[in-house]
């Protein structure tokens, strides 16, 4: 899953050195943390989150096969 959440990231900024994702295991729930640089932000968030939800939405489908419930959280 993070390796997905750094490849979308990366194709979508203009600084892809400065992407990070880190991961973290709660129960049955794997969080994933992004950070992008500050200009990069509305790039990953998108127009009223639009960007933001696609990435979720694909992450979600491909955490699918696994039973669990990851989460993305875009950090700054």
């Amino acid at each position: 899953m993070k390796e997905l959440v750094e490849v979308i990231a990366k194709s979508l900024v203009d600084n892809p050195k400065e992407v990070v994702v880190y991961e973290k295991e709660k129960d049955n729930s794997i969080i994933l943390e992004l950070h992008v640089a500050q200009e990069d932000m509305g790039k990953v968030i998108g127009k009223q989150g639009r960007i933001a939800k696609a990435i979720r939405a694909v992450v979600k489908a491909a955490a699918s096969k696994e039973e669990k419930k990851v989460i993305v959280d875009i950090a700054q």
